[in-house]
């Protein structure tokens, strides 16, 4: 059987600014006896969650209680679905394309890429049509009324 730490676990997140939200769920999944975990007293960690107060400035962050608990292939698995969902930002609803996130394959790069290739692509377009369209600085916009010239 081999141990971890709930502070070594929360460092591998990929989005830290959720590790709250995987606390709150470890704890859950403890309680209802999905894994055994212990607390060890006296022991508290710093969260990588930064917070933020309305109307000041900087930021603060949490402690909370260590615990210890038996890193399983079940665990694992557990983990991972947990940081999947735990890397999409609430606001936004998408994964924000990142080193981290396409090494760790949330996001998909061949996908990106192409969108990518398609943007520029038609920026691209979009400016050719706009400099074949300029009129020549000699004479006024077709839109200006010509007695006024």
């Amino acid at each position: 059987m081999s141990y971890k730490r709930l502070s070594e676990q929360v460092k591998e997140l990929t989005n830290a600014q959720r590790s709250d939200t995987f606390v709150r769920n470890f704890r859950e999944a403890v309680r209802t006896g999905q894994f055994k975990a212990i607390y060890l007293p006296g022991e508290r960690f710093t969260m990588p969650k930064e917070y933020s107060r309305r109307g000041q400035t900087g930021s603060y962050q949490k402690d909370t209680k260590e615990m210890l608990f038996d890193y399983t292939p079940e665990f694992a698995e557990w983990f991972e679905e947990q940081n999947r969902e735990l890397a999409v930002s609430r606001k936004g609803g998408s994964i924000k394309a990142t080193q981290e996130t396409v090494e760790a394959g949330l996001v998909d790069f061949e996908q990106l890429a192409q969108q990518t290739q398609e943007k520029m692509q038609a920026s691209f377009e979009k400016g050719q049509a706009w400099a074949n369209r300029a009129p020549s600085r000699g004479e006024p916009p077709a839109a200006v009324n010509k007695r006024f010239f």
